[in-house]
């Protein structure tokens, strides 16, 4: 049933009610005054207004003042009036049920709205408890990682020395564990920064160091990467030396893993373009690659940990790398940003804060 079909059902109901309310009051018209009258009428308003609403309510009231004058006020069957006071308890019948019924309206529409924020409050609380249930959930599995990762260390570094050793003896199988071993050092490695990285607590000692040293170490880092013999370094024009004030080690974190994600990405003999600029306050290093790029769904979530694309030769990394790049550039006031290459390809620019030093050139 519509709400419309509702109303006039409703209102019918209550027109028989006043209907029938007035013809007992017209038996007893005798032996009872017009306050009994009106006071019989306005609970037949304010039922009609509590159970069907304002409108309803109104219209009764306004039908109730008719009924109230033609059939028990003198002269009945008439719509005229002969005393005064019947006139003004009329009126005051009149005034007093339409007032009612609004006010009685509002009080509805009050307490629908106090339910209603009672249910909002209720589902907030119930979204704050399993926001603080998940931000737990995520703590704990941080910790977990950050346990994980050191207790798996002293494993790792015996397995490599012992490795060591019997290669030493003349078994070259020896290195493959070696260089398996160290493969499963840097992800550990990589988890371990990245639950520092989530707790704020990765360590960090800002410190002047020049670009050129940081691109150096950055190069020797990837050299053994396929296509890292092609990466092709583009340093300012003018002969000023560009310097930043960062954290070398974790700015040399985040560089390399850029490199090396580019190196993945990219087509076999296609370089890798590496840029060094000054932007305002920010020493800009721009990572360049003619890789597949990053679909526009995915790039929300591109810094995200374990997002892992489709590198070149299918072997994928760890999807730490983007991730552990741009939270050791935040830690200490820098970052790392996308955008996609003209052409294809895709640029990310690790910015670091940059530092003057006079007489440097």
């Amino acid at each position: 049933m519509t709400r419309s079909s509702r109303l006039v059902a409703g209102l019918v109901l209550w027109v028989v009610i006043a209907a029938v309310a007035t013809f007992v009051l017209w038996t007893f018209r005798g032996s009872l005054d017009e306050a009994h009258f009106a006071l019989a009428y306005l609970l037949v308003v304010l039922g009609a207004s509590a159970r069907e609403g304002r409108v309803v309510g109104l219209v009764l009231a306004v039908l109730c003042f008719v009924l109230f004058n033609f059939f028990l006020l003198p002269p009945y069957y008439s719509l005229a009036i002969e005393d005064t006071l019947a006139w003004w308890v009329l009126v005051a019948f009149l005034v007093t049920g339409t007032v009612a019924a609004e006010l009685l309206y509002r009080a509805q529409r009050a307490v629908a709205l106090a339910e209603q924020r009672a249910v909002e409050i209720e589902r907030l609380a119930e979204e704050a408890r399993h926001v603080e249930a998940l931000r737990e959930a995520d703590r704990l599995k941080d910790a977990m990682l950050a346990s994980v990762s050191h207790d798996l260390r002293t494993p790792l570094t015996s397995i490599r020395a012992t490795a060591a050793e019997i290669r030493a003896e003349g078994n070259e199988s020896a290195a493959i564990i070696e260089e398996e071993a160290e493969r499963l050092n840097r992800f550990v490695t990589d988890l371990l920064d990245l639950s520092r990285i989530r707790a704020d607590a990765l360590p960090t000692e800002a410190e002047i160091n020049a670009a050129d040293d940081l691109i150096g170490a950055a190069l020797e880092r990837v050299r053994a990467l396929p296509g890292a013999e092609l990466i092709d370094v583009r340093l300012p024009a003018d002969p000023s030396v560009p310097v930043g004030r960062f954290d070398f080690v974790q700015a040399l974190r985040a560089l390399g893993n850029l490199l090396e994600n580019a190196l993945r990405h990219s087509p076999a003999g296609t370089p890798v373009e590496l840029e060094v600029f000054r932007s305002g306050g920010a020493l800009v290093f721009e990572v360049r690659d003619r890789g597949p790029g990053v679909p526009r769904e995915h790039r929300e979530r591109l810094f995200e940990p374990f997002q892992t694309g489709s590198p070149r030769g299918g072997a994928g990394g760890t999807g730490l790398g983007l991730a552990i790049a741009r939270g050791a550039a935040r830690a200490q006031g820098g970052d790392v940003e996308y955008r996609p290459r003209e052409g294809g390809g895709s640029v990310f620019a690790l910015r670091l804060p940059a530092a003057d030093v006079p007489g440097l050139s």
